[in-house]
């Protein structure tokens, strides 16, 4: 992991845990190539990673003959890992489920705060002064609106299960979900042109894939109604940025962005300035004491790995091409 990740994310209490579990060596692997890391990935079995983690591939798989178990202490693992570990039958585990818990909080905020168009009206308190202010609004509040979700992933699902507390229909689009599943989870499924259509708000919890880029293209942001609102806590190039700031200029969409596409985005953008978009600087995910849920997830699997225990969180080959 890249350096200063470990104290970040690991406190003394759980290194402890985990020393009583295995044999730790106690460095971090900056770099997978130089000559201390080789020596510990010779006679490593479990190798934690993190953010920062370089390239895993084959061929660091050639100077680690006993490695059976990667448990990566964040969420994806698709930036380092090369499918061919595996391949090769090395076990992955990851803590995203843990890093999806603020996640779908944050996401559940944004859509809460989207209909209440808090972040529109601040901005026009402090420029008018004029409290409650509500000119021009095509509607607001969460009564009986439509929330469309695109992504039944883990973030989907939590924020699912927080919108069971809203008067609110839930509309899901996710090739991968089948109806019945999601109608169980309190949802209805339908195709994107419906969702877009339907829905007040539209909340992103798709991976990036060349199926996804740009899957909030032109044509379907001009298809939602006026006023919906666009929030994004995925990955920027799920949305087509230009199209968006077109609308939300002309104010008939608002967005709340976490994430950009180019991220970051640069200095002077108007989504920046304009009143009905919030942006905030790629935060949803694990923050502060919230970093410690990563930690308890990978010191978990580790043990039930040494215990001889099903993974809970394992990640599998025909899951790592549609994954974020």
């Amino acid at each position: 992991m890249a350096p200063g990740v470990r104290e970040e994310v690991f406190g003394h209490a759980t290194l402890r845990r985990l020393a009583d579990l295995a044999e730790v060596d106690d460095r971090v692997l900056h770099e997978v190539g130089s000559a201390g890391a080789l020596r510990a990935m010779a006679r490593a079995e479990v190798l934690v990673t993190g953010w920062g983690c370089p390239r895993i591939g084959a061929d660091l798989l050639d100077q680690a003959p006993g490695l059976r178990l990667i448990a990566h202490a964040a969420g994806t693992v698709k930036t380092f890992l090369d499918p061919a570990v595996l391949d090769r039958g090395v076990r992955v585990t990851s803590a995203a489920d843990a890093n999806a818990v603020p996640v779908a909080e944050f996401a559940y905020a944004a859509i809460v705060f989207g209909a209440k168009r808090a972040f529109t009206l601040a901005h026009r308190y402090r420029e008018t002064g004029t409290r409650r202010d509500f000119t021009g609004l095509p509607w607001l509040g969460t009564r009986d609106i439509t929330v469309g979700l695109i992504g039944l992933s883990r973030i989907g699902r939590r924020v699912m299960e927080l919108l069971r507390g809203l008067d609110a229909e839930v509309l899901v689009y996710d090739p991968y979900a089948g109806a019945a599943e999601i109608t169980a989870l309190g949802g209805a499924a339908v195709d994107l042109d419906t969702l877009v259509r339907r829905s007040h708000v539209v909340s992103l919890h798709a991976p990036e894939t060349r199926e996804t880029y740009r899957m909030l293209d032109a044509r379907r942001l001009s298809m939602l109604r006026d006023g919906a609102v666009v929030v994004n806590t995925a990955r920027g190039g799920l949305i087509d940025t230009e199209a968006l700031v077109k609308e939300v200029r002309s104010g008939r969409l608002d967005a709340i962005l976490d994430v950009s596409d180019p991220e970051p985005l640069p200095p002077g953008h108007p989504l920046f300035d304009l009143p009905n978009a919030f942006v905030t600087p790629h935060l949803a995910g694990a923050q502060g004491n919230e970093l410690a849920r990563l930690a308890e997830s990978t010191l978990a699997e580790i043990a039930r790995y040494t215990a001889g225990e099903p993974l809970l969180h394992e990640i599998h080959r025909d899951e790592l091409d549609r994954m974020a």
